[in-house]
């Protein structure tokens, strides 16, 4: 996503295809990033990664800078880019920010919502119910995450507040490499599933207390299973 449109939607990833080399390259360096084939920490050395990309090196330049912008790259002055690196502080300081933000948007999705929210909502949850069963089959991991986030920006659509739907999109983006590593790490821990269905349930009966709690619950349980699955973060390849 280019920095003029960031506020065009909650969330990075459209299924239009990359409109320039530098969007192109953004995306494919940014989905190797979350799926663990760039490492937390590793350092990204254009010379290499331009010919992995097949692009030029002003191009993935440009790419990188983008991702600074996402924090998934750091820049240590001379030294150059680096993944940027996980740990359970920063997984924890990230849901409880999204917990206060995306809990506060839901409350006035669910006030401010119309017939229209209420029909794209469900329709982003029919989507997402036809591939949970499959969920943890390595070809859907992705499919799913393009769902799920197609969910929960459907869930605060209604939120007006368009930096607020921006700094949720920028925590979700952080938290897609932990809860890739979730998924990936132990694909039947949880009934994600039903987790989504309270939340929406709650949601269609304007119900704002029990569908934010159903959230906040949802949003928490990564951070569990990310701690227990991985006390220490520091050791993940």
């Amino acid at each position: 996503m280019m920095q003029s449109q960031k506020f065009s939607s909650a969330f990075t990833e459209t299924d239009e295809p990359p409109r320039t080399l530098v969007e192109g390259a953004y995306l494919q360096v940014r989905r190797d990033i979350i799926e663990g084939r760039l490492a937390p920490g590793e350092k990204l050395r254009v010379e290499h990664l331009k010919d992995r990309y097949g692009i030029g090196a002003g191009t993935l330049r440009e790419a990188l800078a983008l991702l600074l912008s996402d924090v998934l790259v750091v820049a240590e002055g001379q030294r150059g880019f680096h993944v940027s690196p996980i740990s359970l502080q920063d997984l924890e300081e990230i849901t409880q920010m999204r917990v206060l933000l995306e809990t506060n948007a839901l409350r006035q999705a669910i006030r401010q919502g119309d017939d229209e929210w209420e029909a794209s909502l469900v329709a982003a949850f029919h989507k997402l119910t036809n591939i949970e069963e499959r969920l943890g089959r390595g070809s859907d991991v992705r499919e799913w995450e393009q769902r799920n986030r197609g969910f929960h920006e459907a869930l605060i659509a209604a939120c007006d507040s368009r930096w607020q739907r921006y700094l949720i999109g920028l925590l979700y983006r952080q938290s897609e490499r932990y809860r890739h590593l979730a998924i990936t790490s132990s694909p039947n821990q949880r009934d994600v599933h039903a987790e989504h269905t309270a939340i929406i349930e709650a949601a269609l009966q304007r119900d704002a207390k029990r569908a934010c709690d159903a959230l906040e619950r949802h949003i928490r349980l990564t951070f569990d299973s990310i701690r227990m699955l991985t006390p220490d973060l520091s050791t993940v390849p």
